[in-house]
């Protein structure tokens, strides 16, 4: 554990906040803070659930991949199954709901691989993100407002993929190489 100076406190003291925008997966907040270091400042962040994300591995190790338009990046993107956690709902059951939703499988095993903050300067969300194993595959039940497309590759084409730029999206980039780095065989 590392140690602290002396008088430096863990976490900011807010001194004063204003809700600015209050939507349906986030909320935009002005915070007046005291940080650690003893900086005052105004930070705007935008306070979100938490999402989870699923990289599915076949029995053969291939992995799925979706691909879906994303408004605020303009196009349409090569990612790992993912969505915002639901209220009250654990990051585990999260993971099986939106890999039944996006992709129409389900897992006989799901594990925790490691926890990421996409945006730490403005975003508040972290992404856990999860292996799922012992794959069954069923009908995909997406959401109304989703049109989703799959791709099963190995992981040697994801990995191709990151590093020609196919594959852009930052969880779906770290959670394939942490998986290829650290857990597969």
């Amino acid at each position: 554990m590392k140690k602290r100076k002396r008088g430096e406190a863990r976490r900011a003291r807010v001194l004063s906040s204003k809700v600015l925008f209050h939507g349906r997966v986030f909320t935009l907040k002005r915070d007046r803070v005291a940080e650690p270091s003893g900086i005052i400042t105004t930070r705007e962040v935008i306070a979100h659930p938490g999402s989870v994300v699923v990289l599915p591995v076949l029995s053969d190790g291939r992995i799925v991949l979706i691909r879906q338009y994303r408004h605020a990046a303009g196009q349409y993107l090569w990612e790992l199954v993912a969505g915002h956690k639901e209220p009250n709902e654990t990051a585990a059951t999260g993971a099986h709901r939106e890999l039944l939703e996006e992709t129409g499988y389900t897992a006989r095993r799901i594990r925790k691989l490691l926890e990421i903050f996409p945006s730490p300067g403005l975003l508040g969300e972290r992404m856990d993100i999860f292996l799922a194993e012992g794959l069954t595959k069923g009908k995909a039940q997406p959401e109304e407002d989703e049109k989703i497309t799959q791709k099963i590759v190995s992981l040697r084409e994801a990995e191709k993929w990151i590093r020609s730029g196919k594959i852009r999206d930052s969880k779906s980039v770290a959670g394939i190489l942490f998986y290829a780095r650290f857990v597969a065989r």
